[in-house]
């Protein structure tokens, strides 16, 4: 759980709810919608189940940004399973599309930066969309670098970052 609550102005950072998974997964899929041209393809995956399985998750953490009272951004991450502890893998990360550009995805992330030197991770990894160049291009402004360039059938890119101090 993060420590405290992180106020950035206007902008609330708090750990989720497990009553907030479903206004959850809706920002998910409004924020993953943008990177498929066709159109967000139907997994039957219950998206609203497995948000509130993460958010209760004692080895996990479910960050939320809410700004005026409506959650802007979300974030999820945990250290992956056989993976060392001092590494974590940032799982999901979005901020729902009609608030892009207002600075909530870099306090969102700095406030996943604070929870990750709080617990002593070293290293963070993600996965990001093959298709998805904005998100790739605003990890590039926090400091991740690609582990390689993607093979031709491959759907996201893995992105690494140092943790480390201020």
């Amino acid at each position: 759980m993060i420590r405290t609550h992180r106020t950035v102005g206007s902008l609330l950072i708090r750990t989720a709810l497990p009553s907030e998974a479903a206004d959850i997964a809706e920002l998910h899929a409004r924020a993953r919608a943008t990177y498929y041209p066709d159109g967000l393809p139907e997994d039957g995956f219950d998206w609203p189940a497995g948000w509130r399985s993460a958010i209760e998750r004692p080895d996990a953490h479910v960050l939320c940004a809410v700004r005026d009272g409506r959650l802007v951004g979300i974030a999820s991450f945990r250290t992956a399973e056989a993976a060392p502890t001092d590494s974590v893998t940032l799982f999901q990360f979005h901020v729902d599309p009609g608030n892009w550009r207002m600075g909530i995805g870099a306090d969102l992330h700095a406030a996943c930066l604070e929870q990750w030197r709080t617990d002593g991770k070293r290293t963070a990894t993600l996965h990001v969309h093959v298709d998805n160049e904005r998100a790739q291009a605003f990890y590039a402004r926090q400091g991740w670098t690609r582990e390689r360039e993607p093979e031709a059938d491959e759907h996201h890119v893995t992105l690494h970052l140092a943790v480390t101090g201020e």
